[in-house]
């Protein structure tokens, strides 16, 4: 039975609103249009601002600074999705919605506009009717996502059980594993766990693998036809969202046999990038910083990072700010951060890929999973539990 439910308390809605209209006034804008689209994990902008799960297709969220938002759906999708869990009330289906959301800018004398999701969510019918308008359209990504970093307490239970169905999906592969299975097969486990615990579709999951103890840095889809043998390494990245919505990331890899020397060292870098970043993932700290002293383990050790370190998490499943080099970005306490170093050797032919989810401390970060950085077996029976 989950914990929360995700529809938030009249308080939370206030706060969210109250912090991208803030966002919005520093940058000069008038209003706010947030997109999201049912590619998976960009659908959560729309969750966070009014509400509703995208089922098929794409919504909006046009949020003025001095008015009651809206929420626009196209109308071919008005029978998919249950719009009655939609905390805001004025609701539109029409034809084009950026046509629609044109017209009411001009309407409402509304003349500069900060828009979440241009890039990689806006349909291109929708840019093409709202640029043939007088509007001027202000990418609004990393405002948007800076004023929702911080997670209020309510955001924070959700995060936590959204860890603990992960947990679950990754203690069921583990007790279902066993060479001569497939790595589709164990994919499954997870993945019946997930849909038992409430994630509907909020799961993309994937698998890096390999034979003698190593494995290649790229990410696959799970194979469904080659049993996989003792000497396999094995790691389901698992990636889900609960009922409340929130986004967590979680791997461990999995082997039955001898580890490759490069994964050996592999393992004992991350260890000590696990210990580095329980120290920099602290308020006031700047990302880059973070990211410098969690890569530092490996590079020390001659290997590349590829796959970018870590990025805030949240509704939607890559938040800005991210972890990397450049990201001068303070650090703020109830920040969480997906981190994953990708790291492998020049050969390309060992690599390891840990991911776990992270809360910014006053002191001091906080891993949400307490499983330990190891490979495991499959002769574990406690792997840990969350926080």
């Amino acid at each position: 039975m989950s914990e929360t439910t995700h529809i938030p308390s009249g308080g939370e809605i206030e706060r969210r609103y109250r912090n991208i209209r803030g966002a919005a006034s520093e940058a000069g804008l008038d209003a706010v249009l947030v997109c999201g689209s049912e590619y998976t994990g960009f659908e959560g902008a729309v969750t966070y601002t009014c509400g509703f799960r995208i089922l098929h297709r794409y919504a909006y969220v046009l949020i003025p600074l001095d008015d009651e938002p809206t929420c626009v759906f196209p109308r071919e999708a008005a029978w998919v999705g249950d719009h009655s869990e939609t905390f805001v009330e004025d609701r539109v289906f029409v034809d084009t919605p950026g046509a629609w959301v044109r017209d009411r800018l001009r309407e409402r004398g509304m003349r500069r506009v900060g828009v979440y999701g241009m890039d990689f969510a806006m349909p291109v019918r929708d840019y093409r009717a709202l640029a043939e308008g007088d509007v001027e359209l202000v990418r609004f990504d990393e405002e948007f996502d800076h004023a929702r970093a911080v997670k209020s307490e309510e955001e924070l239970r959700s995060v936590r059980e959204s860890m603990a169905i992960n947990e679950a999906g990754f203690r069921a592969v583990l007790e279902a594993y066993e060479p001569g299975r497939t790595e589709a097969e164990l994919m499954g486990e997870a993945e019946r766990a997930f849909a038992a615990r409430g994630t509907t579709r909020l799961t993309m999951d994937m698998v890096l693998s390999g034979p003698h103890g190593a494995m290649p840095p790229e990410m696959r889809h799970p194979d469904p036809r080659r049993p996989i043998e003792s000497s396999d390494l094995l790691l389901y990245g698992l990636e889900v969202a609960g009922p409340g919505g929130h986004w967590v990331e979680f791997s461990r890899p999995i082997c039955a046999g001898p580890l490759a020397d490069d994964t050996q060292t592999l393992l004992e870098a991350y260890r000590e990038y696990h210990e580095a970043a329980r120290t920099a993932l602290r308020d006031g700290a700047s990302a880059q910083d973070a990211h410098r002293a969690v890569a530092r383990p490996f590079t020390e050790r001659g290997y590349r990072l590829g796959h970018v370190t870590g990025h805030s998490i949240g509704m939607t499943m890559i938040e800005l700010p991210r972890v990397g080099e450049g990201m001068d970005v303070r650090l703020e306490r109830n920040m969480v951060l997906s981190m994953h170093p990708h790291a492998y050797n020049e050969e390309r032919t060992a690599c390891l890929y840990m991911q776990d989810t992270w809360l910014v401390g006053a002191e001091e970060g906080e891993p949400l999973s307490r499983v330990p950085v190891q490979v495991f077996d499959g002769s574990e029976a406690n792997v840990g539990s969350v926080a």
